[in-house]
């Protein structure tokens, strides 16, 4: 069996089914071939579970603090299996809306695992597809002028720490525990790492992070990175940076043991489990890149500004190239590569444009330079902050911690940098998202009237704080 298509994409992810629908509205004829679920680590590994377990921890913090509201609730508890109903739940609903457009765009979904084939009977180039399909049935061939590859990532190990699921997790296995473990050891200070620190400490898991960086959450503003390990250690987090884990000496017996070298130190740190959080690598393996030309560097697809790898006709977009790995990037990308296949010329992607968000609480969220990045950059730079702690509305909320701050160049005024943290801050980014597309002014940002009460103030704030003009501090 062949079947011929315009477009055929490897992975049915946030970029990849994004792309899909892309390329139905431009009328061309498409497929996914997908190996596990439509939506991909996003819905079903990563941002909606993660956040969903975010959310239920924040309320359970929130019911133990209620008191503070003039709320007397008594014996707040957590019931852990509804906690994970729930998520599953809202997994579910988004999937079913994944699956429904893929039927509104008469896009085709093959349910198992493609492989990229050289030159044959079928095609003068690579790329022809052979899906090996996940119901046992005969493989099915697919003839496509074009391919996007967008097969995602997998969690990161350390050489030497054997994730087994149960004592040793990567953020996976983490997302599918039936109980609470009464304390862990997070080794990765990152964006993951931090996101389950926040979230096992407001269940009440005793937490220890330790971060082989000099600071945890290293690519945010250094200010940023320091006020999130005073309020992690507020709420009981311990972290350990410049912490070298060493996996030769991990012991499981009744819990976890794991030692670090610490500023040249050796330290034993021991909890209930162990979870990996050190990044992500690459899905490029068993999809026929050696049938092609496509080159890899650092185990990443190397492309163009459009997405095209060496083999013109091949794209890829998402985790697999690097860059930022976020599922907004990928289905940008996505969409980027579709148009350009279709003979339109889109716009390239500015990363520097893109916002960058932590959903810890506080929350994280950034777009543009840091402070360090601009200075290194050779700008001269002129800044404002703004804490929380005069927002009326972060008062009302109780969540009064953190502050923004924007980077801007002293010789142009242009904007450089957002950085906030504070209460729900990714909602509020894209204020500052869409100044940076506009190439706006602090002084224009300012100068916009900000609803009153409202946590949006902070913004305005910190952009007149920029030339010294903050009305409230």
């Amino acid at each position: 069996m062949a079947e011929e298509y315009d477009l055929v994409i490897l992975g049915g992810g946030t970029g990849g089914y994004v792309a899909a629908i892309r390329a139905s509205q431009l009328g061309l004829k498409t497929a996914i071939v997908e190996k596990e679920k439509l939506g991909g680590t996003c819905l079903h590994k990563g941002c909606i579970p993660s956040k969903a377990l975010l959310r239920s921890a924040e309320v359970y913090a929130t019911a133990k603090e209620s008191i503070k509201f003039g709320i007397e609730i008594g014996g707040a508890s957590v019931n852990f299996s509804k906690v994970q109903e729930r998520k599953n739940s809202i997994i579910d609903q988004l999937h079913k809306g994944v699956q429904h457009l893929m039927k509104q765009g008469k896009i085709d979904v093959f349910h198992g695992t493609g492989r990229i084939l050289g030159p044959s009977i079928f095609s003068p180039l690579p790329g022809t597809i052979s899906v090996e399909m996940q119901n046992g049935e005969e493989n099915v061939m697919l003839i496509p002028k074009n391919v996007i590859i967008a097969s995602g990532s997998r969690p990161r190990n350390l050489d030497g720490l054997k994730i087994d699921g149960q004592m040793v997790l990567s953020s996976e296995e983490a997302l599918a525990m039936e109980e609470l473990p009464s304390s862990i050891v997070i080794v990765g200070g990152g964006v993951i790492g931090i996101e389950w620190a926040s979230m096992l400490s407001d269940f009440d898991v005793k937490v220890t992070v330790l971060e082989f960086a000099d600071q945890i959450v290293p690519t945010e503003d250094e200010e940023i990175s320091k006020e999130m390990r005073r309020l992690m250690k507020k709420k009981g987090v311990e972290i350990v940076t410049n912490a070298q884990v060493l996996p030769g000496n991990l012991q499981i017996k009744n819990g976890i043991s794991i030692s670090a070298n610490v500023k040249g130190t050796e330290k034993v740190f021991t909890a209930d489990k162990l979870l990996v959080s050190v990044g992500r690598q690459a899905n490029i393996e068993g999809i026929g890149i050696e049938n092609t030309d496509i080159s890899i560097e650092k185990g990443y697809i190397q492309v163009n500004e459009y997405f095209q790898t060496k083999e013109s006709h091949i794209y890829a977009i998402g985790d697999v190239i690097g860059g930022l790995q976020l599922a907004h990037v990928a289905s940008s990308e996505g969409i980027s590569a579709v148009e350009h296949l279709a003979g339109m010329v889109p716009k390239k992607i500015d990363y520097t444009l893109i916002s960058k968000c932590i959903y810890s609480r506080p929350e994280i969220a950034s777009v543009g330079l840091t402070e360090k990045e601009a200075i290194e950059k050779g700008y001269k730079i002129k800044k404002g902050k703004f804490s929380f702690r005069a927002i009326g509305k972060a008062l009302v909320y109780g969540e009064h911690d953190g502050f923004v701050k924007i980077i801007a160049n002293e010789e142009t005024d242009d904007l450089l940098g957002v950085h906030m943290i504070g209460p729900h801050v990714t909602d509020l980014i894209s204020e500052a998202g869409l100044a940076k597309v506009l190439d706006a002014t602090p002084w224009e940002i300012g100068n916009t009237i900000h609803p009153h009460p409202t946590l949006s103030e902070a913004i305005g704030e910190a952009a007149l704080a920029v030339d010294g003009k903050a009305l409230h501090m």
